[in-house]
């Protein structure tokens, strides 16, 4: 093989190794700076939750549905742009990204179905059949406290790895 050759094949390698480096930064960094966003949804969220709650128990539906279906848009969002940084998720990228990426959308699932059974609770209650109204209200309740744990895990991950969320 000539020098030539060589040269050629070890920059071709420099561009390839280089070209990786720079997805995967770019990668955790463009995660980095969508978790703010992703974050601020949630937290919408879980506080149009706990209003469709409280309105729903002072029986004010129309209200109760309004911000639940504000609550419900807020964790679609942010399912969304995570399921977009999940897809971008390469074999290189750091493990507590990965934990907390799926982490969040475990978390993300089970809030958008307490919001689906909380508006189908509304729904009950509104046509005074309330026992129907509180079976709904009552696995949403439960599916939200699942949620929590998976919050506190997430919360969790990023307590402990500061340096790697920014």
């Amino acid at each position: 093989m000539s020098q030539y050759s060589k040269v050629i094949i070890f920059i071709v390698i420099l561009i390839v190794f280089s070209g990786a480096v720079i997805y995967l930064h770019n990668t955790e960094s463009s995660m980095n700076q969508s978790m703010p966003d992703i974050s601020s949804s949630i937290v919408a969220g879980d506080s149009d939750y706990n209003s469709a709650v409280d309105l729903l128990n002072g029986k004010n539906y129309n209200e109760a549905k309004n911000k639940a279906i504000s609550a419900k848009n807020n964790f679609n969002q942010s399912m969304i742009q995570l399921l977009s940084i999940k897809n971008n998720i390469t074999s290189d990228t750091n493990d507590v990204h990965k934990n907390y990426i799926n982490t969040v959308i475990k978390e993300l699932e089970l809030k958008i179905n307490a919001t689906k059974y909380l508006l189908e609770s509304i729904d009950y209650y509104e046509k005074n059949q309330n026992s129907s109204g509180n079976e709904h209200s009552s696995h949403a309740n439960q599916l939200m406290r699942e949620s929590i744990d998976f919050q506190n895990v997430r919360n969790n991950l990023v307590k402990e790895n500061p340096n790697l969320f920014k």
